[in-house]
C-alpha cells in the first residue's frame, strides 16, 4: 500500500520520511519495513537502547533492503536515553558520526536539562562547533515547560522553546507545541529559515505529550505544512506519531498510512493567506 508521489515545491520535492519510534514497541527493522510498504521517503532512526539503532552497518543494510533513505539521526537525548552513549556531548558527537556513516546530514537533539548546567551553559556554541567539524545540521528541537502540581517547573536549559536561542537549525514537534500551547504557524513563520526539520504529529492540549495522527488534534498542522510548501522548505517533514494502544492487526500501518496522506495532501497546496484571495 502506498500514496501518490510527494509533491514537487519550488522544483524540489520535500520528502516525507518515517520515525522509528512511530513503531515503538516494534524494531527498527520494523520502522524500515513499514516505511517501504507504506510508500514513505525514507526513515529517521531514533538511537535508543537498542543495538541495532546503534550500528551504522545495520542500518545501512537495512536501508538498501529495503530501499529507505535514512533522512535522519535521533540523537539520544531524551530523558529515557540517558545511559546511551555516556556523556551529553559523546551522545552528539557519536550521533553526529553516525549520520556521516549512513549517508545523511541532520541530526535531532533536544535541549539540556537543567541538571546537566555545564552542558547547558555552551550549549548552543557548541551545537554549532560539532556540527561544523562533522558537516551536519544538528537541529535542536522545541519541547514543553514540564507542570509539577499545576506549576511549571523548569526542566531544560537554556529554555523548552527555541525561538530567540542561537541555533542554526530548528526541528519543529507538533505534539511538543500542543503540549506548551504554543502557535505552530507562528512559530514556524518565525523561525523563518532556521527551520531545517518537522516531526509531524499532533496534540489535543491536554498538557501530555500525546503524538496523535495529524488533524485530530488542535494544532494548525494543515496551515504549517501548507505553509512550508510556498516557503521553499528544504528540509524534511518526518512522522512521528504514537502507535503504542494499537492493538488490531493493521491499525498501526492504518495511522501511518493517514499520516503519510496527511502530508502529502496538504504539502501540495500552498498556504493562501486571507489577503491573496
Amino acid at each position: 500500500m502506498s500514496t501518490d508521489v510527494e509533491p514537487e515545491v519550488n522544483g524540489r520535492q520535500i520528502p516525507v520520511a518515517l520515525s522509528s519510534a512511530s513503531v515503538y514497541p516494534l524494531s527498527v527493522h520494523d520502522a524500515f519495513a513499514v516505511a517501504q510498504d507504506l510508500g514513505y521517503d525514507g526513515v529517521e532512526v531514533m538511537v535508543t537502547n537498542n543495538a541495532t539503532s546503534q550500528n551504522p552497518d545495520a542500518l545501512i543494510q537495512l536501508s538498501h533492503r529495503y530501499r529507505q533513505q535514512i533522512v535522519s539521526i535521533h540523537a539520544p537525548t531524551l530523558l529515557l536515553t540517558q545511559q546511551v552513549w555516556g556523556a551529553a556531548w559523546n551522545k552528539i558527537e557519536k550521533s553526529c558520526q553516525m549520520a556521516r556513516d549512513v549517508g545523511c546530514d541532520t541530526v535531532v537533539v533536544h535541549p539540556p536539562f537543567r541538571w546537566q548546567s555545564n552542558y547547558a551553559e555552551n550549549f548552543a556554541a557548541g551545537v554549532r562547533e560539532i556540527a561544523a567539524m562533522y558537516q551536519v545540521h544538528i537541529a535542536v528541537e522545541n519541547m514543553y515547560p514540564w507542570r509539577v502540581r499545576g506549576r511549571e517547573a523548569v526542566a531544560y536549559l537554556p529554555h523548552w522553546d527555541p525561538l530567540g536561542q542561537d541555533y542554526d537549525d530548528v526541528t519543529w514537534d507538533f505534539s511538543h507545541a500542543a503540549t506548551a500551547g504554543a502557535n505552530s504557524l507562528e512559530a514556524v513563520q518565525a523561525l523563518g529559515s532556521k527551520l531545517r526539520h518537522v516531526h509531524l504529529t499532533d496534540g489535543s492540549g491536554s498538557g501530555k505529550d500525546e503524538h496523535l495522527v495529524p488533524g485530530t488534534g488542535t494544532q494548525q498542522c494543515a496551515d504549517v505544512l501548507q505553509h512550508l510548501a510556498g516557503n521553499g522548505f528544504s528540509g524534511v517533514v518526518v512522522a512521528e506519531i504514537s502507535t503504542r494502544k494499537a492493538k488490531v492487526a493493521g491499525e498501526r500501518e492504518e495511522m501511518l498510512a493517514e499520516t503519510l496522506r496527511f502530508a502529502r495532501q496538504h504539502l501540495s497546496v500552498p498556504l493562501v493567506r486571507s489577503h491573496d484571495k
